[in-house]
């Protein structure tokens, strides 16, 4: 227990291991939940809160965020932070998606970026808690430290999150404080998502050491009515865990004519010490959730699986049936089984297999691709041209502005007619002095320009910070590696009319060099050798024809965090994306994607590799 006072954050688990925070009027929600203690049913229904979020139900007891219609579950948790930090504010900062669309920040990276925001730091860099960004406040943008892809980001005010005072729990105890399981029963909710959980509920009570009724609340318009679980005589043989499954059933089904008839069911609980004779003894007693058995569970679902499919009726499928936990099926077979007596249309199905690789391939059916000599390309660590300075490099990308026009700087944000506001190491140029790019015509401080260029690669190229034309050949960071490439004799999702080009990446681990964001440490490279896969097609392989441009200049890797596990100091893409599901796209990395091979050469004509390139390398 912690004697304090704080802002509660209700938060969940995503796929990359991150935590994300639920909204403040969600979180206040699911806090109202669990401060009501055991007597308010132990489930938190968030639809009621956010319509957005109707499939998904809380269950407080396990800390697990349970989705109806495809049975997944995440785990949650119960986050205290300090009331003068930004969720106590409701402060809530967020960086704008590729589909133009607002992210909010992890709860920990918003709360950074707010206090450096109070103390008016011009800047604040995040790679202290793991990510390489920097955040500049001047223009409200997040800037990549690895690639210098700029994005948006904005600073909103929502409601502000549950606060909490006195004695706290735990974050993942429940109920939320020790009070609670005495606090007067909170009146069930009537929506039907709410009586189909209660009632469940209500059921597995009954079968395990006490007894649970669902009794209606009085309705002067309809005659109250009192049904019960069945209960065995003493002596009787229990029944299997089926009959209590079609139990529950009846029992459902029934409080949903009584419902029709003007009652609305209210969850009361019976003590063990009231239960009926025979009902202590092992042998007696039903069943509960825990004790279910699993083969019944599943066969009793796919049963009536089976008739919603035979008559016809549109169903939408019931994942992790087969998770390893006995938690994961019998929430997937419960909510079927509900949902089904409910009148909605439900099918219990498998799950569908991540498929990343194809068949079995032999050698001698590995082919070369025409047009493209050899089959595995190697690359070692480049070392940029020498004897060009900054001010050489410049030169042969601008022009001179002798009247600078009236507006900012983008890279120091300071007026083209003041001096350069950059205060890093001083250069020979002057900071007064100001140029234009030849290509796209944006014009900046020339000592900006040096102080940017001396902060990238230094490979004789140069990015404009505004548009992000090229000038001269982009070169990455890419660690030492080898990229091997050939045709398979297996087609792809939605190009059955063409065999598979497959790539496969290999990188080992090794020590950072200077061009690297921290110089003499190791770095890891997790999940090699990485295979990739396009379509055996004229468009497929010119990607690969381009895919090999970007691999000579060490643009497909880089070294940073990664955005999957949080990893630092690693092997991370660098923007350039590639399909690694051979036979599905579960991630969304797989095909079929009609549009990924237009996607994907978008992206390397924005890292400066187009059919030119092609001509420039054999140059």
């Amino acid at each position: 227990m912690l004697l304090a006072s704080a802002v509660v954050v209700w938060e969940w688990l995503n796929e990359h291991g991150r935590w994300r925070p639920y909204s403040p009027a969600v979180s206040h929600h699911i806090e109202a939940v669990a401060r009501a203690g055991p007597r308010a049913g132990g489930s938190v229904v968030l639809g009621q809160a956010d319509s957005r979020l109707a499939p998904y139900i809380i269950d407080l007891q396990s800390m697990h965020q349970f989705r109806q219609d495809t049975g997944t579950i995440r785990p949650v948790r119960r986050s205290y932070y300090d009331p003068s930090s930004a969720p106590g504010k409701g402060v809530v900062w967020e960086w704008e998606n590729d589909s133009g669309t607002w992210t909010p920040y992890d709860m920990d990276v918003g709360i950074t970026i707010q206090r450096a925001y109070e103390k008016q730091h011009p800047w604040v860099d995040l790679s202290a808690i793991g990510f390489c960004y920097v955040i500049d406040f001047a223009t409200m943008g997040q800037i990549n430290r690895q690639t210098q892809r700029k994005r948006r980001v904005r600073r909103r005010l929502d409601m502000v999150y549950p606060l909490v005072s006195g004695t706290l729990p735990k974050s993942q105890s429940w109920p939320a404080s020790p009070g609670a399981a005495a606090a007067p029963p909170v009146p069930a909710c009537a929506c039907p998502q709410c009586l189909l959980v209660m009632s469940v509920k209500a059921t597995v009570s009954a079968a395990g050491p006490g007894t649970a009724t669902l009794q209606p609340r009085k309705v002067p318009a309809a005659p109250p009515a009192t049904s019960k679980a069945p209960v065995p005589a003493p002596g009787a043989k229990a029944p299997d865990s089926v009959a209590v499954v079609r139990g529950s059933l009846k029992l459902l089904a029934a409080q949903g004519s009584r419902r029709q008839a003007g009652s609305v069911p209210a969850l009361s609980s019976t003590s063990a010490t009231t239960s009926p004779p025979g009902a202590g003894s092992s042998k007696a007693s039903r069943p509960g959730l825990g004790t279910v058995n699993r083969s019944h569970l599943q066969r009793l679902a796919i049963a009536q699986s089976r008739v919603l499919i035979a008559s016809g009726v549109p169903t939408v499928p019931v994942k992790n049936l087969t998770g390893s936990s006995p938690v994961n099926p019998a929430l997937a077979g419960i909510t079927g089984i509900l949902m089904s007596a409910a009148g909605l249309p439900v099918c219990l199905t498998r799950p569908p297999k991540l498929v990343l690789h194809p068949p079995p391939v032999s050698k001698s059916e590995i082919q070369s691709i025409p047009g493209i000599s050899h089959s595995c390309r190697k690359t070692t660590k480049k070392q940029a041209k020498k004897g060009k300075t900054p001010e050489e490099v410049l030169k042969k990308y601008l022009q001179k502005v002798r009247h600078p026009p009236d507006e900012d700087c983008t890279i120091c944000m300071e007026r083209l007619s003041a001096p350069s506001g950059y205060k890093g190491p001083q250069t020979a140029i002057k900071p007064d002095l100001v140029g234009k790019l030849v290509k796209c015509g944006h014009v900046f401080h020339l000592h900006c320009l040096v102080a940017m260029y001396n902060n990238g690669n230094k490979d004789g190229s140069l990015q404009c910070p505004t548009c992000k034309t090229i000038y001269g050949v982009k070169t990455g960071t890419q660690p030492p590696g080898k990229m091997e490439y050939h045709i398979i004799p297996h087609a792809l999702p939605g190009h059955s009319d063409c065999k598979t080009i497959r790539i496969i990446y290999n990188i080992p681990a090794g020590v950072q060099g200077p061009e690297h964001p921290n110089p003499g440490k190791s770095f890891t490279a997790r999940g090699f050798p990485r295979h990739c896969y396009l379509p055996d097609s004229e468009k497929g392989r010119k990607v690969l024809k381009l895919l090999l441009v970007a691999w000579d200049r060490r643009l497909i890797f880089a070294i940073g965090t990664s955005s999957t596990t949080g990893e630092s100091d690693t092997v991370i893409w660098n923007e350039i994306h590639h399909k690694t599901e051979f036979g599905s796209n579960l991630t969304g990395h797989g095909y079929p994607d009609i549009n990924y091979l237009d996607n994907v050469l978008a992206e390397l004509a924005a890292q400066g590799i187009t059919e030119e390139s092609l001509a420039q390398e054999k140059d």
